[in-house]
This record gives C-alpha cells, sequence and structure tokens, in this order.
C-alpha cells in the first residue's frame, strides 16, 4: 500500500478489453477500405467530445510510444487507458484521491481559527473559502490603513493572493471602491444600533479645507458605553459649501443629527471660539430650546476648545520674541535648503561631540507648540549656531547671546502650557476632570511672570492674562463641576484653586455659583428618575395591589406609625453623602491621567445610583476638538496629491468607516502628533 502513490495503476486486462458502447461509435465498414476507415476513426477519436463527468479531474495524454494514460489533475497519478476503455478505476480514484477533495471548492478542510487583527490565531476550526469575505476584508485593508483602490490591479499584490489561495479572482479598483462604499452603509447601520441606546451624547466638530479646495466638516459623537467605556465615533465628514457662515454650520450639524436619530440625546457642543461657531451655538441652543431637549438648561452647552484657547493665548504671548523666533526659522530652513549646509553644520556637531541623534525642528507658524519644540531643538545646538556663521559667510541670521537667554527663559515658562495641552488632548480617557488643575498652574504662572524683573516677560505675560481673562475669566461650569466628581478633588479644589484663580470676593462667588450648579444639575437627575421609575411601575401597580391587599390592610397602622419615626431625621441625598466622604488618596498613582475616575464610579455605582449617572454624563465630556481634528490629519493622507479627484462622499465613507473599524477592532492607531506637518533635521 505504500508504493500506491508512486506506482502506476493499471486496468484490469478483462476490463481494457471491455468496450463502453456509450463512449465510442462503431462505424459501418462492409464497404470501406480497411486504411480509410482507420483514417475515420482516427479522425473521430480526435474530435469526439468526452461526455463522462470523470473527465473533469482527469486528462488524457499520450507517451512517446504510442500508448495512452489517464493522468489525475491532483495527485498526478496516472492510469493505463485505451480511448473508449472502462472509466471505473478513475471513478474508484476520484472518490478516494485526498488531493480531489482538499482542492474541492465545497470541501472544508482544517484550518487555524479567524486571525486577530493583533497577529495572533485561535485554536484549529473548518475553513471554506469565502470570496465575498475575501473582498471585504481587502475592503477593510484599503480603508483602515488609507491604501489606494489602485492597489487591488497591481501585479504583484495579485501574485501574492493567489499564492496564499489559487482560487483568489482578481477585481478592479471600480469594484473594490464599491465594495468600500457597501461597506460603509453597514457599518453605518450597526453604529446607529449602538448609538440608539445611548443615553447622552456630546459632540466635537471642526472645519478644515482639503488640497482640492473643498470645505469639509467633520462631526465626532463621545458617549459612554455600557461597561463605562469612553467611546468616540466619526459620525459625519461630509463637504460644507462656502460661505461658512454660522447658519449654515448649524443647518448642517442638525441634518447630520437628525439622520442619525440622535438629535434629542445632545448634551454638549465642543467647538473652537471663531465668530461663525457662536452663532452655530446659539442656533442650535435655539433649536433644543424649542423642542425641550436642552441639557441643563443650556448652561454648559456650549464648551470653548481649551487647545485652541492656549494656542490664541501662546501665540500672543510669542509676539514679543517675533524676531527670535524668525531667526530660529530661518536659520533652519537656511540649513535645510542644501546639503553641503547640512553636512558642515553636522561637522561641527561632531567636533562639540553633541549627540547627532538630536534634530533641529521646522515649525508650523501657526502652532504654537511646534513653535515651542523648534526653539527648544535649536537650543541644544546653540553652541554650534555661531561657528558655523563663521564657516558660512553667507549665513545672516545668527542669534545673539542675548536672544539665546530669552529663547531659553520662554522655553521654561512654555513647559507649564506644554504640559497643560498634553494632558486634556486625550480623547480615550475622560479630560474634563483634568482641566482645573491645568488651568490652576497657569494662571499661578501668569502671576508669577507678571512680576519679573525683564521687560520682555513681563510684556508677553500681560498679554497672555488678557487672552486667559477673556475667556476663563468667568467660572467655566463643565471644568468645575467635572472636577468635583473626581473623588480625588470634590469640592476641596474648587476652595483651593478658586482663590488662586480669582480675586477673594470673586472666589467666594463663583464657589457658591458651582455648588447651587452641581444640585440644580443633580436634581435634574433626580426627577428624571423619579419620573422613570414611576412610569416603570405603574404598568404593574393594579397587578401588586391584588397580590397584597389582604397584607396592606393588616399593616397598613404600622406604616403610618413607621412613616413619622422615619421622617424625625431626613435622609441624604447621594451628593450630601459623596460630598461629606474624605477624599480618595491615591497614593501608589501620582500621575493624574492614569487615574481612571470612570472606574471608580462603575465601581460605586450600587452605592450613588444618581449620582453616577450624572457622574458619567459629565465626566465624557470633550473639552477640546483634538478627537474631529486627528480626522483631518487623516483626511489630509486620503486626498494626497494621488488621491485628489476622490469625489467627498467617498471621502467621508472612507474618513467614517475607518474610524469605525478601528474603534471596534480596538486596532491601535499610530498617533500623529499635533505638529506632523512639522520638519526634521537629521544629521546621521
Amino acid at each position: 500500500m505504500s508504493n500506491v502513490g508512486t506506482q502506476e495503476a493499471r486496468v484490469d486486462v478483462e476490463e481494457v478489453e471491455r468496450i463502453d458502447v456509450d463512449e465510442v461509435d462503431t462505424p459501418n465498414t462492409t464497404d470501406v477500405p480497411s486504411n480509410e476507415v482507420e483514417e475515420e476513426n482516427s479522425m473521430k477519436r480526435r474530435t469526439t467530445k468526452r461526455k463522462s463527468q470523470v473527465w473533469n479531474d482527469f486528462a488524457m495524454i499520450e507517451n512517446d510510444d504510442g500508448t495512452r494514460k489517464a493522468v489525475c489533475n491532483h495527485c498526478g497519478m496516472k492510469f493505463a487507458m485505451k480511448v473508449g476503455g472502462p472509466r471505473s478505476t478513475l471513478m474508484r480514484h476520484q472518490k478516494t484521491c485526498v488531493a480531489r477533495q482538499v482542492s474541492d471548492k465545497k470541501q472544508k478542510v482544517l484550518a487555524l481559527d479567524s486571525v486577530m487583527f493583533d497577529g495572533k490565531g485561535g485554536g484549529p476550526s473548518v475553513y471554506k473559502y469565502d470570496k465575498e469575505k475575501v473582498r471585504e476584508i481587502i475592503a477593510k485593508i484599503i480603508i483602515v490603513h488609507k491604501y489606494s483602490f489602485r492597489m487591488v490591479e497591481h501585479t504583484l499584490f495579485n501574485v501574492l493572493l493567489r499564492t496564499l489561495n489559487p482560487r483568489f479572482d482578481s477585481v478592479s479598483r471600480v469594484t473594490i471602491r464599491n465594495d468600500c462604499m457597501k461597506l460603509f452603509i453597514s457599518e453605518k447601520k450597526k453604529l446607529k444600533e449602538i448609538l440608539r441606546s445611548v443615553g447622552k451624547i456630546c459632540l466635537t466638530t471642526d472645519l478644515w479645507t482639503s488640497n482640492q479646495t473643498i470645505g469639509y466638516m467633520c462631526l465626532t459623537v463621545h458617549f459612554m458605553d455600557m461597561d463605562w467605556k469612553l467611546q468616540k465615533r466619526v459620525i459625519s465628514f461630509c463637504g460644507l459649501p462656502p460661505p461658512h457662515t454660522g447658519l449654515a454650520i448649524a443647518d448642517a450639524i442638525l441634518q447630520c443629527l437628525i439622520e442619525w436619530g440622535i438629535e434629542n440625546k445632545v448634551c454638549t457642543v465642543t467647538m473652537d471660539n471663531a465668530s461663525a461657531n457662536d452663532v452655530a451655538i446659539r442656533n442650535l441652543k435655539d433649536n433644543f430650546s424649542l423642542k425641550g431637549n436642552l441639557y441643563f438648561g443650556g448652561r454648559i452647552f456650549h464648551v470653548r476648545c481649551c487647545a485652541h484657547i492656549l494656542n490664541l493665548m501662546v501665540q500672543d504671548g510669542l509676539d514679543e520674541i517675533r524676531g527670535i523666533v524668525e531667526n530660529v526659522r530661518e536659520s533652519v530652513k537656511y540649513f535645510k535648503m542644501s546639503p553641503a549646509r547640512l553636512h558642515k553644520f553636522a561637522e561641527i556637531v561632531r567636533q562639540l561631540q553633541l549627540p547627532t541623534s538630536r534634530r533641529l525642528v521646522l515649525d508650523v507658524p501657526t502652532r504654537w507648540n511646534s513653535t515651542y519644540k523648534m526653539l527648544e531643538s535649536a537650543l541644544f545646538f546653540k553652541e554650534v549656531f555661531p561657528r558655523y556663521a563663521e564657516r558660512d559667510p553667507n549665513y545672516r541670521w545668527l542669534p545673539s547671546s542675548d536672544d539665546w537667554k530669552k529663547a531659553d527663559e520662554v522655553c521654561k515658562f512654555l513647559e507649564v502650557f506644554s504640559e497643560a495641552t498634553l494632558s486634556f488632548s486625550g480623547s480615550k480617557y475622560p479630560t474634563s476632570n483634568l482641566f482645573l488643575p491645568e488651568v490652576w498652574k497657569i494662571k499661578q504662572m501668569l502671576n508669577e511672570k507678571s512680576l519679573d524683573e525683564r521687560d520682555f516677560m513681563r510684556d508677553m505675560t500681560y498679554k497672555m492674562r488678557e487672552k486667559f481673562e477673556k475667556y476663563w475669566g468667568e467660572c467655566n461650569l463643565v471644568m468645575a463641576i467635572a472636577a468635583v466628581m473626581d473623588p480625588r478633588y470634590k469640592m476641596k479644589l474648587i476652595e483651593f484653586c478658586f482663590p488662586k484663580i480669582y480675586s477673594s470676593i470673586e472666589a467666594g462667588r463663583h464657589i457658591t455659583l458651582v455648588r447651587e450648579a452641581l444640585y440644580a444639575l443633580f436634581y435634574e437627575y433626580v426627577n428624571a428618575t423619579s419620573f422613570a421609575d414611576s412610569a416603570m411601575t405603574s404598568s404593574s401597580a393594579n397587578h401588586d395591589l391584588v397580590a397584597v391587599s389582604g397584607v396592606s390592610k393588616s399593616v397598613a397602622e404600622f406604616d403610618e406609625w413607621a412613616t413619622t419615626i422615619d421622617s424625625i431625621e431626613p435622609i441624604k441625598s447621594d451628593l450630601d453623602v459623596y460630598l461629606e466622604e474624605g477624599r480618595l488618596i491615591n497614593k501608589g498613582n501620582t500621575n493624574s491621567v492614569k487615574f481612571d475616575a470612570l472606574e471608580w464610579w462603575k465601581t460605586n455605582t450600587l452605592k450613588f445610583r444618581i449620582l453616577s449617572d450624572m457622574a458619567r454624563d459629565i465626566l465624557s465630556i470633550p473639552i477640546s476638538t483634538v478627537a474631529s481634528e486627528s480626522a483631518f490629519s487623516a483626511g489630509g493622507r486620503v486626498l494626497n496629491k494621488c488621491r485628489s479627484c476622490l469625489k467627498p462622499e467617498t471621502v467621508q465613507a472612507l474618513i467614517c468607516t475607518g474610524d469605525w473599524i478601528r474603534s471596534e477592532l480596538e486596532i491601535e492607531k499610530l498617533e500623529e502628533s499635533d505638529d506632523e506637518d512639522m520638519q526634521e533635521v537629521c544629521f546621521e
């Protein structure tokens, strides 16, 4: 049996001599010469079509000696065969050929379980080739990794997939684009189902102009899932025709909310400080107010982007050292424009034994943190600049020693702002509770530098304080209530920070305002919960009365007496108990970002049944538009110079579906920094 696979299987002599009349037509040779009969039979043998299904798996070959053999198309075994001979041996092999069973399209084979996106697979399972599933995965690859549709037409891409599975059918870029649009529709339906079960939703939105000079508006929803995990989804990346007025922005947002069926669930909208956005907020607030869907009376409806406020504040301050910044910027540009200059600069770096792994950075002028990084990197190489100037007479942007001292002081001053930006620019953890401590540190730094002996620091601080008072001069209820909802802070942080941020009179007034707003919002949740409970119990009230009517009469007198006893000492609310308890001392972790306030509230849900609902809604409020702006970064990569002809509806499908798939499969996106347009100059 071991030689069956290598030896030729031969048909029994008796079977070979039998003629299958179904396969061969016997001609009438009565009056025809034998040589003509032989020639005619030979022609018929060549032209007669084989009708048996067995020949789907076998091929007839002719050896050099004129003998014929049937060869299995799957395993290559050969069988002696005559034309018109019996096929029973071939049929037996057809049933037992292992290679044929494996290659059969309908045959299931043993394979690893679906490979997860982290590269790990499960246990063995039954695998069946699914052409539609393969096309769906290709569409996901193109969407998530922002590949071109034309990739499916690349020769080696098709060679790879056919090597993995010979049954792969090539598709065109038009077909895969249609597959991506179908995937967008199906994923949109799934997300709608998720949002239907969500109670409160927060929005962030921003505008962007692509390289097509088409305006786009991104709308991102933020919410808590059933496991108390902060979630965000881009639900719209639509084209917005000019002019981008406040009314046009508000109409586009409302249209999107109605399309998704979440217009009654919005509690806050986070936008930057453009005047058109203020108009849009007023229109949205009026619309929600008419429908009676305005959360907390609209007192925290508009959340101004903190990152944008910081950018405006620091940009005003940097104007005081504009000459120094320009010299450093032009110097980096000058070095970058010529390989010879870079080589000369690098040689000086090596002579001074400075690490060549550090790089010069060219900033994006509209982003203060990129300017901060440019100054920081230039300060590291400040000894190289004068030595380079001695070797290059054309270089004329050398900062003076006094300029370097000023730049060093400014970088130390801006370090606080950089830390603040990093702390509340996250989108995967609550940020609203981190806001107040950072604002307090910023105000403290501004107060200190306003008394500095150096004129340029006082002037710089004066401009920044003006911007601070404009946006944060009045109490921000979102930042205050969210800080109270952090069990490490509670009202103690308000009482500690406000006197440092405001004057003594204003601090007392703002503390009272926060406490009143906190209780007012809490009792809104109490009333909503009481209404829901009464509605839930009313349907079964009659049944309960019938079931316990006899018992109710016997204990009615006791209930009346017990009620009078219980009313002697009033019951404290969840909020009273929470505020009176001591703060949570987080000794094991000094990093405020790593502390999970949501996890704490999830654990204490049974203890604070109503207050926990309020906490989850407040802590889910984003205080920056970073989530929407990151979508613009993705849009810039989708709409690169090679794909600038994509239609707006295709761009929206690619951006939104990519965001949904990454969130669903928990694929860690390679986070681009806010300064992704910065250019680095390397010396290695």
